[in-house]
């Protein structure tokens, strides 16, 4: 077997050490929305990846949708952060933090006083959503959007991204992804607008071309990747007609804007529907930067995909839950440790630091 996954690589203007990516994953630790010791320690245990790629970390008050989420718009929180990018620097490894801001996927109990739950359209999640002051609460209607709104988001992404930079971190993952506040652009189920943000495909990847453009005159678009979700399921959101034709000509516009990557999320190993192999390739031909799988691999399938061209790195998730040591029991074929799912979101030690 090939081990290309642990081959060097760059990325931008980084030189990493190997293919594996630790793959964006929420773990709610970051108690008063602001990164700890324990946060520092656990990442730092994880730096013989490639690149990790942090949880999804608010770029703004309003974006704050869960419990115990980190953000990157105080003082404080790019101090909390640059202990968490020293400790990992320290190791040898390279960092992006994941910009992450939830949308309409949020209760206020989760949220700072004085902030709004905003979206593209005014249309409440269905279900219920974790508060830590009042357990299961059911999803709020957002506000939607006016035209100040959304020029102030679009600030709060790049002023984020100064912000992680400041922090040490290596470059910046926009979360486009999984139903939060730019996928509900680009979604149908989700954005119901009739003026220049919604409707036609034009309009409805025109708050994620922006927050990349913003974003890259704030650090430069080499160290700036997207993260995209076509045929997600997750948080309300679903396909129409013309995903295909949304996402090629996305990829387009971050290709003019030049980033260094685009990460494809497939859950179809988790019961989502799948991507359709045809727009990966289309994707993956099409896009200039890296490309970096996603979906259930273990080392075999990432070296023979690697092999076969279709992608530079592959990310891995649960695995790195419970196995900070990932790298080498990929290496060598060792048996994985099993993560405890009832420890994801729990605050403290357990199911975090302590495998």
């Amino acid at each position: 077997m090939t081990q290309t996954l642990f081959t060097p690589t760059t990325l931008g203007k980084l030189q990493l050490k190997n293919r594996i990516v630790m793959a964006p994953m929420t773990r709610s630790r970051a108690t008063g929305n602001v990164p700890g010791e324990l946060m520092e320690k656990y990442y730092a245990m994880r730096a013989d990846a490639g690149l990790i790629i942090t949880e999804g970390t608010s770029p703004s008050a309003n974006g704050l949708g869960y419990a115990r989420i980190p953000g990157m718009f105080s003082d404080e929180q790019v101090q909390g952060w640059k202990k968490v990018n020293d400790a990992v620097h320290a190791k040898g490894g390279k960092m992006f933090i994941q910009l992450m801001h939830t949308g309409r996927v949020s209760h206020p109990a989760n949220m700072q006083d004085g902030t709004n739950i905003v979206a593209p359209s005014a249309l409440a999640l269905a279900g219920d959503m974790w508060t830590d002051s009042d357990g299961m609460q059911p999803y709020p209607a957002p506000t939607e959007m006016t035209e100040e709104d959304i020029a102030t988001a679009i600030a709060e992404y790049a002023q984020a991204c100064k912000n992680a930079i400041a922090a040490g971190f290596d470059g910046v993952e926009l979360h486009a992804a999984n139903g939060y506040l730019i996928d509900q652009f680009l979604n149908t189920a989700t954005n119901q607008r009739t003026d220049q943000w919604g409707g036609s495909v034009e309009n409805r990847i025109r708050f994620a071309v922006a927050v990349a453009k913003a974003s890259a005159v704030a650090i430069g678009a080499e160290r700036i990747g997207m993260r995209i979700s076509p045929y997600g399921a997750f948080n309300g959101t679903a396909a129409d007609a013309k995903m295909d034709a949304l996402y090629l000509r996305l990829v387009e516009e971050l290709n003019a804007i030049g980033l260094a990557y685009i990460h494809v999320v497939d859950h179809s190993s988790m019961g989502a529907p799948e991507v359709s192999p045809e727009l990966k390739q289309k994707i993956r031909a099409n896009f200039k930067g890296k490309y970096i799988l996603s979906g259930g691999y273990d080392a075999a399938r990432a070296n023979a995909d690697l092999d076969a061209q279709k992608g530079d790195l592959v990310a891995f998730g649960r695995p790195f839950i419970s196995n900070p040591d990932l790298v080498s029991k990929l290496q060598n074929g060792a048996e994985l440790t099993p993560p405890d799912m009832a420890t994801f979101y729990t605050p403290g030690e357990k199911g975090y630091t302590d495998y």
